[in-house]
């Protein structure tokens, strides 16, 4: 399993970004559990688990606009890491913004934002 976590994402941002990976990936989420609103001036997170399983089910056919940038962390074991960001890089600009490594995990920080054709 792989943590998505997204900060500064908007709710429409969100959405996209874990939709593109649930077409990719199962996930814990169901395609009904969307993003919700919250009251501003709180820092939001917005966290989903997905299984980078051998197989994707689909990857992306076409770059997803998203509304702005904002960092999207993952956490998880080395192949399923890269396994998301691949299909990450498919839908949107893909910056690395910084790693930790461990034993058996790595967490990568990235910048999203919609992809230039």
């Amino acid at each position: 399993m792989v943590t998505v976590s997204l900060t500064g994402a908007s709710k429409e941002d969100a959405a996209t970004v874990f939709d593109v990976l649930r077409t990719a990936f199962p996930t814990d989420r169901g395609a009904a559990d969307v993003p919700q609103e919250q009251e501003l001036g709180h820092p939001l997170v917005r966290t989903a688990e997905f299984e980078p399983t051998r197989e994707r089910l689909s990857m992306p056919a076409a770059p997803s606009p998203l509304e702005g940038s904002f960092t999207a962390t993952l956490q998880g074991g080395y192949v399923a890491v890269d396994r998301l960001c691949e299909a990450l890089s498919a839908a949107f600009a893909v910056h690395e913004q910084g790693t930790a490594s461990g034993d058996q995990e790595k967490e990568v920080d990235l910048q999203l934002r919609t992809k230039r054709s």
